[in-house]
């Protein structure tokens, strides 16, 4: 599933494929808001690890992986 994640003051988000179900996502961000001072922690796809502070969380998508269009049918 793709999970974009928006951090205050930073110009991009963070955009990555992650193996983990939606539920798994959602719990882990609310543990994450739930606590002063926590990190929100989540692993792609190649199991690297993604750490924010909860702090600077501005916000959190979820959802089904879109594949990339190419050709004059993406238009």
């Amino acid at each position: 599933m793709e999970v974009k994640i928006g951090v205050q003051h930073a110009p991009r988000e963070i955009v990555f494929e992650s193996g983990q179900s939606t539920q798994e996502v959602q719990s882990a961000v609310e543990a994450a808001l739930g606590k002063a001072g926590s990190v929100l922690t989540l692993e792609d796809e190649k199991g690297r690890k993604i750490i924010v502070p909860s702090d600077r969380l501005a916000y959190v998508e979820i959802g089904e992986h879109s594949g990339r269009k190419v050709g004059f049918g993406a238009i």
